[in-house]
């Protein structure tokens, strides 16, 4: 699971938890929850903004809370048993089916249960679909091809480190590597393996598709204390060599979206300035930040900078640099050859 849906399991999880334990620190919570109490508190400011449609200060998760001390005052129904109707239970089903189709990414025998339990709930809703997502030969016979993906959650139910035979997309070479689990993540059409790279000595990304020969070690598996924090980005998404190329790049405020879509980790704290004095003392206005991006190939990475327009500038490479100029110089010379004349 992703570092977002980790933290959104967490938090649902929060109200219910600090209702049994009324009073409970921070420090507490983040050791029966798994994660540091600065996450906790946190979560905790951004739960104090949830709560039921319509989202008045009436309708808002309720909390009195401080590092020593945790109190829901108001629940905004959280605690109650979940009921859904057809309506919304059609989307989750949908979900749920999607899922099944990533191999890795969920346990088939739990989304199938739940998909059961669902359909039943709302009086059978679109049973065609369930059953087909339910019926033994076509589940079977999916787990069954799912090659290395049920080795892998085993080994990191169990916590076993893997060996495996890995294809480099970016090196186009196969070797063989041995990596200590941390978790499934799912990007885009693909799951992942994030894990300790012991080769590398660093976490990376091994796709399901591109790994063969998988075979759960019978040793424990050694990630650093500090490799499996929810918070850490992780770089390596094209495979898990470590000698994948990387660059310092400068994103203005407007391109900030690209953090959420490329694996692009920031090396500086996006903040707030004061603008201009000639504007209103109330207006604020980000700087650009510095991050660190790794690219499979340095074509890719002129192409993707040019089209931001000069709004993600490469700051430690002049090569890549020279050629998204001269790449923007004769797109402009393009322009200009079939301007209409006047």
């Amino acid at each position: 699971m992703n570092a977002g849906g980790a933290r959104l399991n967490r938090m649902l999880a929060m109200v219910p938890y600090f209702l049994a334990h009324p009073g409970a620190s921070a420090e507490q919570a983040a050791h029966d929850l798994g994660t540091s109490s600065k996450q906790i508190m946190k979560d905790l400011e951004q739960l104090w903004l949830c709560g039921l449609p319509g989202y008045t200060p009436g309708d808002l998760i309720d909390l009195a809370f401080t590092e020593d001390s945790v109190a829901v005052t108001f629940s905004a129904g959280i605690d109650r048993p979940l009921r859904l109707t057809a309506a919304e239970a059609a989307p989750m089903l949908v979900a749920l089916r999607a899922l099944l189709d990533m191999p890795g990414v969920v346990d088939r025998a739990a989304a199938r249960s739940a998909i059961a339990k669902i359909e039943a709930a709302v009086g059978g809703l679109a049973p065609t679909a369930v059953q087909s997502a339910t019926s033994d030969g076509d589940v079977d016979g999916a787990a069954d091809s799912d090659g290395p993906a049920e080795l892998v959650r085993a080994a990191l139910l169990d916590g076993r480190a893997l060996s495996m035979r890995y294809y480099s997309a970016t090196r186009d070479t196969v070797g063989d590597r041995i990596v200590d689990p941390i978790r499934i993540s799912a990007i885009g059409d693909h799951s992942y393996l994030e894990a300790w790279s012991r080769e590398a000595a660093g976490v990376r990304l091994f796709r399901f598709d591109r790994m063969d020969r998988v075979q759960v070690l019978d040793e424990p598996a050694q990630v650093p204390a500090d490799a499996g924090d929810a918070e850490a980005p992780v770089t390596a998404l094209f495979d898990a060599d470590p000698a994948v190329p990387s660059v310092q790049v400068d994103i203005d405020p407007a391109e900030f979206w690209v953090l959420d879509y490329y694996l692009i980790e920031p090396l500086d704290q996006i903040d707030e300035h004061p603008a201009d004095q000639a504007e209103s003392a109330d207006l604020r206005v980000a700087r650009p930040i510095r991050a660190q991006m790794s690219y499979g190939s340095i074509d890719w990475m002129v192409r993707f900078l040019a089209g931001f327009g000069g709004r993600i500038r490469v700051v430690d490479r002049p090569d890549i640099a020279e050629q998204v100029q001269a790449r923007a110089t004769a797109a402009l010379d393009l322009y200009s050859s079939v301007a209409p004349q006047q």
